[in-house]
């Protein structure tokens, strides 16, 4: 395997990847991921659909009333190109921290951030700075933007362990603040001559472990995650107005409102922070035609009764999480909406295995997006049988590749094929039905927790001995956070301290990764070698779940 000659002076990107033979498989097999060896993923998204379908062409849109057209989009976007080549320096390779909700400006800056040559890292605007740190420490950036009011971590990050990190705020006052900045700039900006086997992102992923991960993408898998699902299973129009709850620091969220519609001539309707019923809400009121979110706001959506203000949505995705069969069936009784499910994953960059339409079968999570083959390996590392479960598998055009992290790379990609840690069975027409995590992973409400990050967080708490995390099977979420914690001799373990405890976790981690469950116990169970038997504690959080679902109403 041999990459194109690079556009970066910086090579740190290329100089961490992992060795070619430690890489997966990648296949081209369809025309629509095959790209020229030269391309800026910027420009695709952007200069082409100007170029396509007009400058007036309306982009992006909020709930606020803030309309941006793909005029607006592509001028802003240059403008920061601008002002990070032009007055700070930034050398194509460099990276780029982006830290915001889901706004227009953070649009402009990731696609700004391509134009330039730059590595975007884009950080979800919940995490603290004691989650921010392993990734900044990992991916060196030399240039944050962020906006104005999450950047109280950054700067934090910046006096601890990045102190030549240059931090620009924007979205609010003062000459300083990019967006200020930005106005004195022509927006004329001709993008880096970028490899399409250039890194164009980073995408940190907590994995189970709680230690970060970063996986890395290059120009060409943004396009090829359109090429595969956008253009095979989702199939914008557009005409279509995108809604999707999952932050761009989500792959899922980047492919949703960037992504796809903008290789369409779509428009996303950004919204930094929205209830399920505020969701169904917008729906209704700002003419959404596509809808993604996690299979918790829909169930929450139908439990209040608010599920008629969806009725003017074409197509309806579900992602994060396995949605429930009985779920799907009443969106799809009460609407005639057929939700479009999928599993992907942030080293695969977007969803891999879908079915839409007609080709949607009922509590299966679909067949592999044409482009695209998978498979489910046994104990042995081999290919099973139809109907026998075990570990999901796929290879396509885009693949993990971690940064400097050989050890977790064997562990991901096994004989060419990626691993996702999850456990599936497959049926003899091709499709694949999800059974269960294969690791330490809690997925609640669509959000990937690792278990150890929220042990080593509670355990920080001065009361606490030691404790254990687990998945907690729950009607609405999927899972919740259930931690069992030793407490130290003399202090009491009563509705008071669970509270202290799940605040300071709030204080420590992103707040939805706090425990709701919270059980005060006298030990742990352990093996005779002193190993902490999670197994035995999801046995038994599993077994009251079962039985409270047994019990008669």
């Amino acid at each position: 395997m041999q990459l194109s000659t690079s556009a970066y002076p910086d090579t740190f990107a290329r100089d961490h990847l992992p060795p070619f033979d430690q890489w997966p498989t990648l296949e081209f097999t369809t025309e629509s991921v095959r790209y020229a060896e030269r391309l800026n993923a910027a420009v695709e998204l952007i200069d082409v659909p100007v170029e396509r379908f007009g400058a007036d062409r309306v982009a992006l849109r909020t709930p606020e009333g803030d309309v941006w057209t793909y005029g607006d989009l592509q001028r802003r976007a240059n403008q920061v190109a601008q002002v990070l080549s032009e007055d700070l320096g930034l050398v194509p390779g460099n990276r780029v921290l982006l830290r915001s909700p889901n706004n227009p400006w953070a649009v402009a800056c990731w696609l700004g951030i391509l134009k330039a040559g730059g590595i975007v890292v884009t950080m979800f605007s919940a995490l603290r700075a004691g989650e921010l740190a392993p990734v900044v420490t990992k991916a060196q950036p030399t240039v944050a933007l962020v906006d104005h009011r999450f950047s109280k971590d950054v700067v934090a990050l910046q006096a601890e362990v990045a102190p030549d990190l240059q931090i620009l705020r924007f979205g609010g006052e003062g000459d300083e603040d990019l967006v200020a900045r930005t106005a004195g700039k022509s927006g004329e900006f001709v993008a880096v001559d970028t490899a399409a086997d250039d890194v164009a992102l980073f995408g940190p992923t907590s994995g189970s472990t709680g230690v970060p991960k970063i996986t890395t993408h290059f120009h060409r898998d943004i396009l090829a995650i359109d090429g595969t699902f956008g253009q095979h299973a989702l199939r914008l129009e557009a005409d279509d107005l995108v809604s999707c709850t999952a932050p761009l620091a989500f792959t899922f969220g980047l492919g949703m409102l960037v992504a796809f519609p903008l290789r369409v001539g779509a428009a996303s309707l950004l919204t930094e922070a929205a209830t399920p019923a505020q969701l169904a809400e917008l729906v209704a009121d700002k003419d959404v035609t596509v809808l993604a979110t996690a299979p918790t706001a829909f169930k929450q959506i139908l439990a209040a009764g608010n599920v008629g203000l969806l009725r003017g949505l074409r197509v309806a995705v579900s992602a994060g999480e396995h949605i429930a069969r009985e779920t799907w069936q009443r969106l799809y009784d009460e609407l005639g909406l057929r939700v479009v499910d999928g599993i992907g994953a942030t080293e695969m960059l977007h969803i891999f295995i879908s079915a839409a339409g007609d080709d949607i079968r009922p509590g299966a999570t679909g067949r592999a997006v044409p482009g695209y083959r998978a498979t489910i390996l046994g104990r042995d590392d081999q290919e099973v049988p139809s109907g026998v479960e075990g570990r999901l598998a796929v290879i396509g055009p885009v693949g993990c590749r971690y940064l400097d992290d050989d050890d977790r790379q064997a562990g991901y990609v096994v004989n060419g094929w990626n691993v996702t840690g999850d456990t599936f069975c497959r049926d003899d027409d091709g499709y694949f039905y999800y059974r269960s995590r294969t690791d330490n992973m809690i997925v609640s409400s669509g959000y990937n927790i690792g278990g150890p990050e929220v042990e080593a967080a509670i355990e920080t708490h001065p009361d606490v001995m030691e404790c254990a995390v687990v998945a907690k099977p729950d009607p609405d979420r999927g899972s919740t956070v259930c931690a069992f914690v030793v407490l130290r001799d003399g202090v009491t373990g009563d509705r008071d301290k669970v509270k202290e405890i799940q605040d300071h976790v709030k204080g420590v981690l992103a707040p939805y990764k706090y425990p709701r469950d919270v059980r005060f116990v006298a030990s742990l169970p352990r093996n005779t070698s002193g190993k902490l038997q999670h197994f035995r504690l999801r046995e038994q959080v599993q077994a009251e779940a079962t039985d409270a679902r047994e019990e008669p109403s």
